[in-house]
């Protein structure tokens, strides 16, 4: 979801050819599975679109990607635990460090419906604005 978002609105702002961006899990589960079906109608919804398949992180991509953004404190730390990630701490962050109404997790809606889903949409939407602005300043 944080991706299709963060897509969107990199398009609405014409930076979508400046920006690259890509998601994964922390583990191996799901790879190749396309997104949840109520992340899609959620995002859709929202008049986003996504169109993903998983896949796992890997260390190229902590020495490739200028930043990663984990959704929670557990995928943090299986973050830092990957090799690469002793050469390249300073680029590892929480998604709600951006989030203006405070930090914390972003909590997985996996286990909720369709109120859960809309909730994480927000968060994640207004995270990625700011998060959008910060780099834009920089």
């Amino acid at each position: 979801m944080a991706e299709a978002i963060f897509k969107h609105k990199i398009t609405q702002l014409g930076l979508h050819e400046s920006w690259d961006s890509d998601s994964c899990g922390t583990s191996n589960y799901h790879i190749g599975d396309n997104p949840d079906k109520r992340t899609i109608h959620c995002v859709n919804k929202n008049g986003v679109t996504i169109k993903h398949a998983a896949r796992q992180l890997s260390n190229h991509d902590i020495e490739e990607f200028d930043l990663i953004l984990a959704m929670d404190e557990n995928n943090h730390r299986d973050i830092l635990r990957l090799e690469a990630a002793s050469f390249h701490q300073h680029k590892i962050k929480l998604m709600r460090e951006f989030d203006p109404h405070g930090a914390g997790n972003v909590p997985d809606p996996y286990w909720g419906g369709e109120k859960e889903f809309q909730e994480v949409f927000e968060m994640l939407s207004r995270s990625m604005d700011n998060f959008i602005n910060s780099i834009q300043r920089e």
